[in-house]
């Protein structure tokens, strides 16, 4: 006995058994649909795994409420410098409560000006950096300053300082707030920095003997 013949689908919506175009088109969608939540299931499944391994790093990764803040003997690495270069370098002596994280000689990038830094902390945790670059021109103090133009000028200790004051928004600053800069011999020293005016004071009285000496040409 054969088969009974199964009758065409009938859809509600058309009120007649599906036409065989129709029922392609109605599997083509259905197997569409179910890729499309498969692949969305696979991205979320995926999401939580990566989640699930970032969390596990950070619990195993050993971790200190200590804030790093080296402290570096700017002055042993100035003597260590110094027999490679002409011009005295900075060395000055500080307050208590002064302390460098950085000190390092730059041998000049593209504008080929070598100088000298030493990243200074001051007794407000504030900082300074001061920079004295050999034959510097007038591009790299303007780099530093993001050609900023001098304000005004004044005396410290007999000697004359450009002030720079950065006019850009607050949170546009980065680590320059306030200038200093005077030239001396081939030295062209840059105080640069967001401490207060009174603590650049400070920094700059205890360069006056190292700014002499460069006037003078004298490396003793």
């Amino acid at each position: 006995m054969s088969a009974a013949r199964r009758e065409p689908r009938i859809v509600a919506e058309l009120g007649r058994p599906e036409t065989p175009e129709e029922t392609a088109a109605r599997k083509a969608e259905n197997t569409r649909a179910y890729r499309a939540r498969k692949t969305v299931n696979n991205l979320v499944l995926s999401l939580l795994v990566t989640v699930a391994a970032v969390v596990v790093l950070v619990m195993i990764v050993p971790r200190s409420d200590t804030p790093i803040d080296r402290t570096v003997d700017y002055r042993a690495v100035a003597g260590q410098v110094q027999p490679g270069v002409e011009e005295p370098l900075a060395s000055p002596r500080l307050p208590d409560g002064w302390r460098a994280n950085a000190a390092t000689w730059r041998s000049g990038g593209s504008d080929k000006v070598a100088s000298w830094y030493i990243g200074l902390l001051t007794p407000a945790d504030a900082y300074i950096g001061l920079n004295q670059g050999i034959d510097a021109n007038p591009s790299w103090v303007s780099e530093q300053l993001q050609g900023s133009p001098a304000a005004e000028t004044v005396t410290l200790d007999g000697i004359q300082w450009d002030v720079y004051r950065n006019t850009a928004p607050e949170d546009e600053r980065g680590n320059f707030d306030y200038a200093l800069v005077t030239t001396a011999g081939t030295s062209t020293f840059l105080l640069i920095g967001t401490a207060a005016e009174a603590e650049f004071t400070v920094l700059a009285g205890a360069l006056t003997d190292t700014i002499a000496r460069n006037t003078n040409g004298d490396q003793g």
